[in-house]
C-alpha cells in the first residue's frame, strides 16, 4: 500500500496552498494539504481560508471530522441542526456519516483546520448545495 502519511518528522513550509476543487463550496477557497493519506486510518488535515459568506456544500465524512477554527467567524449546521456560530478556538467534532455543512459568516472571512481520516478510498461525500442558511 502507497501510505502518504509519513513515518518520519515531516516539515511542510507554508506556501503550498491551492485553491478547492470547482463545486464543493458556494465560491473557491484558498486551502493548504498538510497532511495527505491515502489509505484506510491515514488522516488527512487542511488549513483552509474562506472569503466573507462562502460556505461548503451538504457532506459527510465516513470516519468524522474534526473543524478547529483559527480565526474569523464560521458557520456550522448538521442536518436537521440549527446553524451553529464558530469563532477561534471552537472545537467541532461531526461524527462518522453526519451531514454537515460549514463556512464563513456573512461579514466575516473564516480560517481553520480539518482533520479526517481515511476508509475506502475517501475521507469526503459531498451531497446537495445548502439552500440560505437558517
Amino acid at each position: 500500500m502507497n501510505r502518504l502519511n509519513p513515518n518520519q518528522m515531516t516539515i511542510r513550509r507554508a506556501g503550498n496552498a491551492a485553491q478547492s476543487p470547482h463545486g464543493i463550496s458556494t465560491n473557491t477557497f484558498w486551502f493548504e494539504n498538510l497532511v495527505e493519506g491515502c489509505g484506510d486510518g491515514d488522516l488527512a488535515a487542511i488549513r483552509a481560508d474562506l472569503a466573507p459568506g462562502t460556505i461548503t456544500k451538504w457532506h459527510s465524512h465516513p470516519q468524522g471530522q474534526l473543524l478547529y477554527v483559527l480565526s474569523g467567524r464560521g458557520l456550522a449546521q448538521v442536518e436537521g441542526g440549527d446553524v451553529e456560530e464558530l469563532q477561534a478556538g471552537d472545537a467541532v467534532w461531526f461524527a462518522s456519516g453526519e451531514k454537515h455543512w460549514h463556512g464563513a459568516a456573512a461579514h466575516s472571512s473564516f480560517s481553520y483546520l480539518s482533520v479526517q481520516p481515511w476508509m475506502d478510498g475517501r475521507n469526503v461525500d459531498w451531497f446537495q448545495d445548502v439552500e440560505e442558511p437558517r
